[in-house]
């Protein structure tokens, strides 16, 4: 039996490429095999097939049995997937642990040393650049609320707001803590009504809705300290969160002089949730 299409686009998402997807269904329909035999039902040349099913064995899906010819012994599907995600969550481990480490050492001194002597000779307007995906984007965000230190204005969509809260409602405290003035503009739904009630704690918010000219307006962007800008160029509605893109600048001149006045102009004619 070959695996349908929906089976080794789903073994692809996991991270098998296309050798180990072939030679693993491959095993799957013998049970146990040899790596010339698999070859032959498979596809894959025969002089990749040991370092592939090796590899398939590293990860949990192979066990090999040492007989002449060697030969390949396939693992219960529910069975190989659990040891895969035991071996992926203990490798996340060990690496955050590796990270972490290095974090603490004179080795990430020597980086940011490197990377001040660089900073030292970049113009103003080259740190700028688009982000590719929410994920980016809110690392991205992350940063900028980390190294704010006089104020952060957010503009956010319901869905943003969520988001915002979710995962850097700690940053945002952390920077209340520091002395850093908040403002958000979002509209007021009966869901970002429920946010609001945490946010109040370390920052202003008010209902974009409120406001005629703009209550439409589905902008998500943040503006830190008259000098940082990063703002959504999709709109989170109808955007895959892979396909969400965004544009981040450190310009005063974008930041202070072209977004905050917008962003003030609306925030004094916006009222408080």
């Amino acid at each position: 039996m070959i695996a349908s299409q929906k089976v080794m686009d789903a073994l692809k998402s996991m991270g098998l490429n296309l050798y180990e997807r072939k030679l693993w269904v491959a095993l799957l329909s013998r049970s146990m095999s040899t790596a010339g035999e698999l070859a032959d039902i498979s596809g894959v040349p025969r002089s990749r097939c040991y370092d592939v099913l090796e590899s398939l064995a590293a990860k949990g899906f192979v066990m090999v049995q040492p007989s002449k010819p060697m030969k390949y012994v396939a693992i219960e599907p529910f069975e190989a997937l659990e040891r895969a995600k035991k071996r992926i969550a203990q490798n996340a481990l060990e690496t955050t642990e590796r990270i972490t480490r290095i974090q603490k050492s004179d080795i990430t001194k020597e980086l940011a040393k490197i990377h001040k002597q660089s900073m030292a000779v970049v113009r103003p307007e080259d740190l700028t650049g688009t982000l590719h995906g929410r994920v980016a984007m809110h690392d991205q965000l992350s940063s900028i609320l980390k190294d704010a230190k006089k104020s952060i204005n957010l503009m956010m969509t319901e869905q943003g707001l969520e988001d915002l809260v979710n995962k850097h409602g700690h940053l945002l405290q952390k920077a209340s803590k520091r002395g850093v003035k908040i403002k958000i503009l979002a509209p007021k739904t009966k869901q970002t009504a429920e946010i609001a009630k945490s946010l109040k704690k370390y920052a202003k918010i008010k209902d974009i809705s409120a406001v005629e000219e703009v209550e439409d307006m589905a902008a998500r962007f943040a503006l830190a300290d008259d000098d940082k800008f990063l703002m959504a160029l999709t709109h989170d509605k109808t955007t895959h969160p892979t396909q969400d893109v965004g544009f981040w600048a450190n310009s005063e001149h974008a930041t202070k002089q072209v977004m905050q006045p917008v962003f003030e102009m609306i925030w004094n004619k916006a009222k408080l949730f």
